[in-house]
């Protein structure tokens, strides 16, 4: 598969994400994997701000804002709409973050999904409701301080997982991918375009303001996120068959936690209980790829 992108920006200078958006450089990577025959839905999230208040916006592409819950059931309506059209070779992406994915945009996802609608799905996962102020979502992981899990009342649930959740509905591609491996990112994407029906990547996407880190750690951390094994890059085709792309040295997750104020409340018990999780979660996803340790 040719992975070289192409050198036209699909994106304007300047945005009023924030320094450091791990969501921002997902976009640029995507879009210039994608090219430029292709319609976005934008479902209400940060990037509804970061591309601009009409009549301004940082995207070169054709873009449909939609309403919070609706990604699925929007993205399955212009696909036919360009079907009817006789248009086949758009592409049809619907973009959105972890809350309008995991959350309130799931009943959508999961009813297109389930029909096979013809377009990928990317979330962008930056784990919190970081455009409305940093609120807990399902996907903000375990231990996590957020605005609606306050001081002693630290987020005790595990993230849920979401390829997974996709996979169940047997659906022909879905993969993880992070703005730390850009390669494995763009072949994901051309992988994704490259298939009929519905297909669905998880991006992780650091957010330096609500993770509490420094601009310039974004890229960092992301690459921590993975080398922990707390963000494993794989694929799943067809709910069925399961591929590692990445093996990591498999860090100690505290190496992880203590670089981000987010986390700064855990005490050592805590993320001993945190690094047995995500080595069962490891464990288990070698099992459904057929591999060992």
């Amino acid at each position: 598969m040719d992975l070289e992108l192409t050198e036209r920006e699909f994106m304007y200078p300047g945005h009023v994400g924030c320094p450091g958006c791990g969501a921002a450089i997902a976009m640029r990577f995507v879009l210039k994997a994608l090219g430029e025959k292709m319609m976005m839905v934008l479902p209400a999230c940060c990037w509804s701000v970061i591309a601009g208040p009409y009549p301004s916006t940082t995207l070169k592409i054709p873009v449909i804002h939609s309403a919070f819950e609706t990604g699925g059931a929007v993205a399955s309506g212009v696909r036919a709409a360009l079907d009817m059209k006789g248009d086949t070779d758009t592409t049809v992406v619907t973009w959105a973050g972890d809350g309008g994915t995991f959350d309130i945009g799931f009943q959508a996802l999961s009813g297109a999904v389930e029909r096979n609608e013809d377009f990928i799905y990317v979330c962008y996962d930056n784990e919190a409701y970081m455009n409305t102020g940093i609120q807990r979502s399902s996907s903000t992981p375990y231990g996590a301080w957020t605005t609606t899990t306050p001081g002693k009342d630290w987020k005790k649930m595990r993230k849920k997982n979401i390829v997974e959740a996709l996979a169940a509905h047997r659906i022909p591609y879905a993969a993880t991918a992070s703005i730390s491996h850009p390669e494995d990112l763009v072949r994901k994407v051309k992988r994704a375009q490259a298939v009929k029906g519905s297909r669905f990547l998880h991006i992780f996407a650091s957010c330096p303001t609500g993770w509490k880190i420094p601009s310039e750690m974004a890229v960092k951390i992301a690459r921590m996120a993975v080398q922990t094994n707390i963000f494993p890059l794989y694929e799943v085709e067809e709910g069925l068959h399961y591929t590692i792309n990445y093996k990591p040295k498999r860090f100690p997750v505290r190496e992880y936690f203590k670089i981000q104020g987010r986390f700064q409340h855990l005490k050592d018990e805590d993320l001993d209980v945190i690094q047995k999780m995500v080595d069962e979660d490891w464990e288990l996803l070698l099992r459904k790829a057929g591999e060992h340790a």
